[in-house]
């Protein structure tokens, strides 16, 4: 299922293969946003023209929309959106709060007990109950490669009780996810399923949940309730003293980090996978991550390595520099100021091309000792 293919000597960074039932997967990697079903302007077969290994989906949101009704009738999502490779749905817990919290009436609607989470569509307003067990049966009807367990994200900061209660209910859940989890599947068609460690930014907590969801033998572990607006400090603490507490032979998903700098610092902590909206959201807004080479390869990813280019500003208006895909800076500025749908799908393609890149200098870089 996981396999480590090498352990750098300048880091705790690794190399490894993870098996799915739609392929075989290099970490560390990164997982575009496909939430609805769709990477947001692209399509499938540039998702995988890109080299993109895997797509990440959401359960709230398939759920809701198209319905787990229409899933079933197209056979799962993969072959509804037209996507042989591997597909990781997240639980829709953390988009269960989140987005409930933009109402105070639906904040009123949300409950959550150790049976599960009650909650309102933010479509329709619809009432609908998610426990551990339904979560395990949609995300088999989407027919995920890697599912999540239910579980309950601790906002930041949070009093320590609070995230005592949140864990004790994230512990339960996951046991239960797993036991019905056992049931379902059988090789080669089985879906791995991973258990969330939370507990905020407590550190007995982040240790008690560690041991907790590693001795329940799960196919591999996230780390969740990170980079919810926590210092980059906390987040670095939270990962040095927890690697140490996750099982060596499991992937590790540091789930919702996506930040360049932040990526190589988890990856130098040993953490596999990872996955992020920046490159989509942040294309929408004209804003382009760009390499700086030279410096990639003469200081590791040293200070500086990346920079955002606001493409809207004026002074690109007669830049010739190009693209990834072979357009001019100018240009790409002239669509989004004439507000043409075009400039967004560019942007995009361009951001996911550089996360990709990275991932694949990431590897190479491992393999080299150089990370």
């Amino acid at each position: 299922m996981f396999e480590i293919i090498k352990h750098s000597k300048k880091s705790k960074a690794r190399l490894g293969i993870l098996k799915t039932s739609h392929g075989n997967i290099a970490t560390p990697f990164f997982m575009p946003i496909a939430t609805k079903g769709s990477v947001k302007a692209v399509s499938s077969e540039e998702m995988a023209e890109l080299g993109s290994q895997i797509l990440l989906a959401n359960t709230y949101h398939l759920y809701l929309q198209p319905g787990i009704k229409i899933l079933k009738k197209f056979g799962g999502l993969h072959k509804f959106m037209n996507w042989s490779g591997p597909i990781l749905t997240d639980s829709g817990g953390y988009q269960v709060f989140s987005l409930s919290e933009k109402t105070r009436e639906a904040v009123s609607l949300r409950k959550i007990t150790s049976r599960g989470v009650e909650f309102q569509s933010f479509i329709d307003g619809s009432k609908h109950l998610f426990t551990p067990e339904k979560v395990q049966d949609i995300q088999d009807i989407i027919g995920s490669d890697i599912k999540m367990v239910l579980d309950v994200c601790s906002p930041y900061p949070c009093a320590k009780s609070q995230a005592e209660k949140d864990l004790e209910i994230t512990h339960n859940w996951a046991e239960r996810s797993l036991k019905k989890h056992k049931t379902q599947g059988a090789p080669p068609k089985k879906s791995l399923l991973f258990g969330i460690v939370q507990g905020s930014v407590y550190k007995d907590l982040r240790i008690k949940s560690a041991k907790f969801l590693s001795q329940l033998n799960f196919d591999g572990l996230a780390i969740g309730g990170l980079a919810v607006g926590e210092p980059n400090k906390k987040m670095y603490q939270v990962l040095d003293y927890l690697m140490d507490y996750l099982p060596e032979n499991k992937p590790r998903y540091l789930m919702g980090v996506g930040r360049p700098e932040n990526i190589i610092e988890a990856v130098k902590r040993g953490v596999d996978m990872f996955d992020c909206v920046i490159p989509t959201r942040e294309a929408r807004h004209g804003r382009l991550y760009q390499m700086q080479k030279s410096k990639v390869k003469s200081q590791n990813f040293g200070k500086d390595f990346y920079r955002i280019l606001n493409i809207t500003n004026s002074k690109f208006s007669h830049s010739k520099q190009l693209l990834s895909r072979g357009y001019t800076f100018g240009y790409l500025r002239h669509l989004f100021k004439a507000g043409e749908p075009l400039a967004i799908r560019l942007a995009t393609l361009h951001n996911l091309k550089f996360f990709l890149d990275l991932f694949r200098q990431m590897r190479l870089n491992i393999s080299r000792d150089k990370l």
